[in-house]
């Protein structure tokens, strides 16, 4: 286990989508996400995440969290955002329903942090979500959401493991899948 300062930016825990479904999400994702090079279409499960140095030696318990939740169905339903302040936002994709994968979270959160159980750690209050991009103002934002939203066609799939990835220093290095891990019968 380790404290939130020694986790590492250039790994974490995902779910990645079945690369059948991500077309309409990387269409998306091309046009409005700045990061489209960087980051496969991925929820974030855990970003800092361990060292990539230590994904071997966390891999008994990674693997005992992930069998400890049954695999699941999810739909991206709906779009919705962050506010960053300033004008800035964040979109993304609701994962519809999102109890599975906050009970995934909280099932890998023991391995990550020493003090995971502690309830008023900022790590419980997770929202899971697919970012497909960025936008600038208010009236962009919703504009841009409303768009979005009357174009889409929800994308149902089925989470049966969870990806631990990671990149490179070089600042245009994309995260690459070092591991997969299943969930229980996955």
């Amino acid at each position: 286990m380790l404290g939130m300062e020694n986790l590492d930016h250039k790994t974490a825990a995902v779910i990645i989508p079945p690369e059948a479904v991500w077309g309409p999400i990387q269409a998306i994702r091309q046009k409005h996400d700045s990061k489209v090079g960087r980051w496969m279409p991925h929820i974030t499960l855990i970003y800092p995440f361990l060292p990539r140095s230590r994904f071997g030696r966390a891999a008994k318990e990674l693997v005992s969290a992930c069998r400890s939740v049954k695999p699941f169905e999810i739909e991206l339903t709906r779009f919705d955002q962050f506010g960053h302040g300033k004008g800035y936002f964040t979109l993304w994709l609701a994962p519809e329903p999102d109890e599975p994968i906050k009970d995934l979270h909280a099932a890998l959160c023991p391995v990550v942090y020493e003090d995971a159980h502690d309830s008023g750690r900022e790590i419980w209050h997770f929202k899971p979500h697919l970012s497909v991009g960025q936008a600038r103002g208010m009236g962009n934002m919703v504009k841009l959401i409303e768009e979005l939203q009357a174009n889409w066609r929800p994308i149902r799939f089925r989470v049966d493991s969870v990806q631990l990835i990671w990149r490179n220093d070089r600042p245009d290095d994309a995260f690459r899948i070092d591991r997969t891990l299943a969930l229980q019968g996955g």
